[in-house]
């Protein structure tokens, strides 16, 4: 299948904002230079509008990008940072209307007082689409009861919570080692990140607490599309075969909380896989993404192209594909049109 010129809606694509890079600078600097600079099209707007003219119409979705603000400041600074890239991001897709369709909120996670009013103020006051926060955070689990006001506020606002895995370098591949070696932490430990985090958002009631929570997965789900007869089978056993006789506890069969999540398309390519993603999750919760302009030697450019050419070598209907490159984004976000 080819439609080239269908309009394509990035639902999240990486961004630090040109002044927001500065400050960055002074009070990251080895961070800055190691996870920003070799990015061009990250801070770069010349550099990001060539890439994106490629694959025209393509309309991006901004998310603070690489570092978390949690991982270089303590609560109260993090929390300034946080306001500061989001006024920015703001400020973006006012001028750039007919290249951003809107943004979603950075969160100083380590500051929850100060995540919620944020969250208030970027979807009131900004406009902004939803909110974007990292797994593990400081090392924390997603499901701790510090982070269930965010999860009513969402549901409340019905407006999605995009979640991206940050596992550190530090994270060992093997607890008799001290780092991760061969970029294993990023390669599959971050896509483990992803699957751990809904398991725990499903097994710790989340999910069940708020029907209507809407939570977008990087890396079309992680491990879950691959593995779904594999959850099933194990929380059979969890329900049924504890030692202690207490089950999960959950209302309905594990798999279909799983399947409540959202997923994106930034696997890099590979129709099959995406097929796989579709057979799980459904045609209505794909959305487009290629990780732009992130771990991609050609800086975006490959992983738009081959992103698109998996997608367009589905076996799905036109108004499938639809689906998975506009529509869904544009109905979750609350788009305009």
């Amino acid at each position: 299948m080819k439609k080239t010129n269908s309009l394509k809606i990035d639902a999240y694509s990486h961004i630090v904002p040109p002044k927001f890079k500065e400050v960055l600078h002074d009070v990251a600097p080895e961070q800055h230079d190691v996870q920003i600079n070799p990015w061009p099209p990250l801070y770069d707007l010349d550099a990001r509008f060539k890439i994106m003219d490629k694959f025209e119409p393509i309309r991006q979705v901004l998310t603070l990008g690489r570092i978390p603000v949690e991982h270089i400041a303590g609560p109260a600074k993090a929390a300034e940072l946080a306001r500061m890239a989001d006024d920015e991001m703001a400020e973006l897709v006012q001028k750039y209307p007919d290249r951003f369709v809107g943004a979603l909120a950075t969160l100083a996670m380590n500051n929850m007082d100060a995540a919620l009013q944020e969250t208030d103020r970027a979807i009131q006051d900004l406009g902004f689409k939803g909110v974007y926060l990292h797994t593990p955070v400081e090392e924390k689990p997603l499901d701790l009861p510090e982070f269930m006001p965010l999860y009513g506020k969402m549901s409340q606002y019905d407006l999605p919570i995009v979640i991206h895995p940050m596992r550190k370098p530090s994270h060992p591949d093997y607890m008799t080692e001290d780092v991760s070696k061969h970029w294993i932490f990023s390669l599959f430990g971050w896509p483990y990140d992803t699957t751990s985090a809904m398991a725990r958002l499903i097994y710790s009631g989340i999910m069940e607490q708020y029907p209507n929570l809407k939570i977008v997965t990087h890396h079309c789900g992680g491990m879950v599309p691959f593995f779904a007869e594999r959850i099933k089978q194990f929380t059979e056993m969890m329900e049924h075969g504890r030692e202690d006789g207490e089950g999960l506890g959950l209302k309905k069969a594990a798999i279909d909380y799983y399947k409540m999540f959202y997923a994106d398309t930034a696997i890099y390519g590979n129709p099959s896989a995406l097929m796989c993603g579709y057979a799980f999750f459904g045609a209505d919760h794909l959305l487009f993404g290629a990780d732009f302009p992130l771990g991609d030697i050609d800086q975006g450019d490959r992983n738009y192209r081959q992103t698109i050419d998996a997608i367009e070598h589905m076996d799905i209907t036109e108004a499938e594909q639809k689906m998975i490159y506009e529509d869904n984004a544009r109905n979750l976000m609350r788009l305009p049109a």
